[in-house]
């Protein structure tokens, strides 16, 4: 990088109109600002991408999204870096991921949350060769639909046709390679509890909030799917859903890999942070070819 390079970016932070924020930048401004994070940006990701390609998407979503260039630089900067490392382009038509501007009441700055997006979830379950297929789907007052736990876990959907009504569930299933499956249902009230809990549930710029009911749909089929993850066999790339709702920083990067030993507890906004997920579902991993028998205690889970 050039010192010139380096210069500009300085030049576009004095400019600001809030310290410390995009506020009232050029759009070359912006972009000069994220070259001088290029390095970290460019460390882990994937080929399909580039670092330049990042670069653009972030400074046109910030030039569409007045309200992202009020939030602090760090927490901008932090969450496109997480996008970058696990492949998703911070584009919201795409489903991936959100870059969601909220108040954060504790530090007293505006400041981006990064969430996954029900794509960017699915993407990253089935990068695991321990899953045949994962899906979700949404049910409506209308849909023959029926469940059952216990020895013989079943569940039926038969969506309506023409109207289908009012939204009453959601549910995930996972198949494994093993020939064994999981699911997970939630209600509608299940899912809202999960929904207030989030800080940037209030932005307008929330998935939540989006008069596409079908992007709706997806933030419902999204909650449980994360539900569902804690069944699911360790090796299962959700290693970084802990992000899902985190306010990141460049800090919290070493190397091009996110360092969950940075992140401090607050940064965390939205509930639903699984638990040191690794020791909960050890258990249901196969060893050796044998079927587990610890998941049929656990919730819609067969071996």
């Amino acid at each position: 990088m050039t010192e010139q390079l380096k210069n500009n970016a300085l030049t576009s932070m004095k400019k600001a109109t809030k310290p410390g924020t995009m506020l009232g930048l050029k759009a070359d401004d912006v972009k000069a600002i994220f070259q001088t994070y290029k390095p970290l940006i460019a460390q882990a990701i994937p080929k399909h991408l580039t670092a330049e390609r990042i670069i653009q998407v972030a400074t046109t979503l910030i030039s569409r999204t007045p309200e992202l260039a009020e939030c602090s630089v760090e927490s901008l900067i932090g969450s496109v870096v997480q996008a970058s490392i696990l492949g998703f382009e911070p584009i919201p038509a795409l489903g991936q991921c959100y870059l969601i501007p909220f108040n954060n009441n504790v530090t007293g700055k505006k400041e981006v949350q990064f969430i996954i997006g029900y794509k960017g979830l699915i993407d990253l379950a089935r990068r695991s060769d321990k899953l045949a297929t994962i899906y979700a789907q949404a049910v409506y007052d209308k849909d023959e639909f029926s469940y059952e736990f216990g020895l013989e876990p079943k569940l039926v959907h038969k969506p309506a046709s023409g109207d289908r009504g009012k939204f009453i569930y959601a549910y995930a299933v996972a198949k494994f390679t093993n020939g064994g499956f999981a699911f997970e249902v939630m209600s509608d009230s299940d899912i809202n509890k999960i929904k207030k809990t989030s800080k940037a549930s209030g932005s307008k710029y929330s998935p939540w909030n989006n008069p596409e009911d079908i992007i709706v749909d997806e933030m419902r089929k999204k909650t449980v799917v994360r539900r569902l993850a804690k069944y699911l066999p360790a090796s299962v790339e959700f290693r970084d859903i802990v992000t899902d709702g985190a306010v990141l920083k460049p800090d919290n990067f070493k190397a091009g890999e996110l360092d969950l030993n940075a992140i401090d507890s607050g940064d965390f906004v939205e509930a639903e942070v699984l638990p040191n997920q690794a020791d909960e579902v050890k258990a249901t991993e196969p060893k050796d070819g044998a079927k587990s028998e610890a998941p049929a205690a656990k919730k819609g889970v067969a071996v």
